[in-house]
């Protein structure tokens, strides 16, 4: 049996409420065999014991405001109330998401002390939803970078080894779930944000169709398509559990879509196997940490035990014209969202360089070179098409090199090659974007450094039930224990 290795971090054991799946702990609330100020008390208390060596949770709320909510929903739960979906599960919020009345940074010193008055859409689905929110995640600045630190903050720890990164850019929230600290997390992936850091602790990681889960309130709600939120977790019924409230379609998000029907539910019927296209790494296009794609065909090869078959394939793209369009339309969108701080000479200053990148790019755009990206984007997606009718998913490595010194802001070289950009060496996690299809990162097994590695499952678009349940059917020739604590 593969192991795991033990964390390197000297964090006690976590006590058996933290290890509940946060499916089996709603159940438990609701059935009130275990008080919402239990489970609460418990994970307050496995944050006071771990959080300090790892900084993944931020902005935390007194522990009596936190019970005190508690309190009123175990109070509403014994008159015989309606009870959520999430209904008294203790939840941390990623820093780049709006939470009314709770600080919210993006872990940018211009928002160091900012409170929102709304919630993001999906914030205010989980809160209806019963979920106590008692913190943050945290975040890289602005989430700029597979690498979570942020000057207002500092770094977010990986969960197995305090020398190394822990991914970005939803990194507290990873290490959060990777050590028990909260029942099940939410998080947002633009170039692999729920994917990466999910690789790099050892847990599961959904970015979600394009369109599923509403983006907003925002300034902008029609040109930014390649940024979505969804859900990680220590098994795939969590991230079902936290999808089903965080997805269907919002008045405000004119590109979000209705869900059909529960995400939990439909992983009660369980897959019956399928083809796998595996990619590695395009034929040699990808630069590649040795290693990571002998990982990624060990989890293949056991992944046939459940009946998914893979073929290698190199589809007929040009993947560095693809990659440039990749770049181009993200300066459109967060190089634009980000130029109001940039034009304040004053906040200029507090920006990281690669924000400053993202700007000073996407000033120097025109719209043909904007209008010639999407066209290519069309293309690729025209190409995943004709590949789904051939293949149930496509299999590629989540991230190009291991978890590396956390000192590190990106890494300059992958396998002798250099990178152009703080985001090039995340590239492999570009595909799914680019083409808005659902893509679960799943636990691929450790190298000899003991280091995480992930792999991609990628499925076709608005196919995001077929993906849950190919993890699921995954998830069952998993060797060793998924998280670190």
């Amino acid at each position: 049996m593969a192991m795991r290795p033990v964390t390197k971090h000297a964090v006690p054991p976590a006590g058996d409420i933290c290890r509940l799946s946060a499916v089996e702990l709603a159940e438990k609330i609701r059935q009130r065999h275990l008080s919402a100020r239990e489970v609460a008390g418990a994970f307050l208390d496995r944050i006071e014991a771990v959080n300090p060596l790892v900084n993944a949770i931020v902005s935390l709320r007194e522990r009596a405001d936190i019970l005190t909510e508690t309190d009123r929903a175990d109070a509403h739960l014994a008159r015989g109330g309606e009870a959520g979906l999430l209904f008294g599960l203790p939840i941390a919020i990623k820093d780049l998401a709006l939470t009314k009345g709770l600080r919210t940074t993006f872990g940018s010193p211009i928002f160091a002390d900012f409170i929102p008055d709304v919630d993001d859409f999906f914030v205010e689905r989980v809160r209806k939803a019963g979920a106590i929110i008692i913190g943050k995640t945290n975040v890289p600045e602005f989430g700029l970078g597979s690498n979570t630190y942020n000057p207002v903050f500092g770094p977010t720890l990986n969960a197995f080894d305090p020398a190394l990164t822990a991914g970005g850019s939803s990194g507290g929230a990873a290490v959060a779930l990777a050590l028990d600290m909260v029942p099940v997390a939410d998080g947002s992936d633009f170039g692999g944000s729920l994917r990466n850091p999910a690789a790099y602790n050892n847990v599961y990681g959904f970015r979600p169709s394009q369109g599923l889960v509403p983006a907003g309130p925002d300034f902008d709600v029609f040109h930014s398509q390649m940024g979505v939120e969804g859900p990680m977790g220590r098994n795939i019924r969590d991230i079902a559990l936290l999808l089903d409230e965080q997805a269907g379609y919002h008045p405000h998000a004119p590109l979000s879509y209705a869900k059909e029907g529960s995400f939990l539910d439909g992983l009660g019927a369980k897959a019956s196997g399928g083809r796998i296209a595996w990619l590695g790494d395009l034929g040699g296009h990808l630069p590649t940490e040795p290693g990571v794609l002998d990982l990624c065909e060990a989890a293949l090869a056991r992944f046939a035990d459940a009946s998914f078959h893979s073929e290698a394939l190199v589809p007929d793209v040009d993947f560095e014209a693809l990659w440039q369009a990749f770049v181009t339309l993200r300066q459109s969108s967060s190089g634009c969202g980000l130029k109001s701080h940039y034009d304040d000479p004053e906040k200029r200053k507090l920006l990281k360089p690669e924000a400053v990148w993202e700007v000073e790019q996407a000033i120097r755009l025109t719209a043909p070179q904007i209008h010639a990206a999407t066209v290519r984007r069309t293309s690729w997606h025209r190409t995943l098409l004709s590949l789904f009718e051939r293949f149930d998913l496509i299999a590629l490595p989540t991230a190009q090199v291991f978890p590396f010194d956390v000192s590190t802001h990106w890494p300059r070289e992958v396998a002798g090659r250099p990178m152009d950009s703080y985001h090039r060496w995340m590239q492999v996690s570009a595909f799914a974007t680019l083409g808005g299809c659902p893509a679960l990162n799943v636990p691929a097994g450790f190298d000899e450094k003991g280091r995480p590695m992930g792999m991609q499952l990628i499925g076709r678009p608005r196919g995001d039930l077929a993906v849950l349940k190919a993890g699921a059917a995954y998830e069952t020739t998993l060797p060793w224990p998924v998280g670190a604590g």
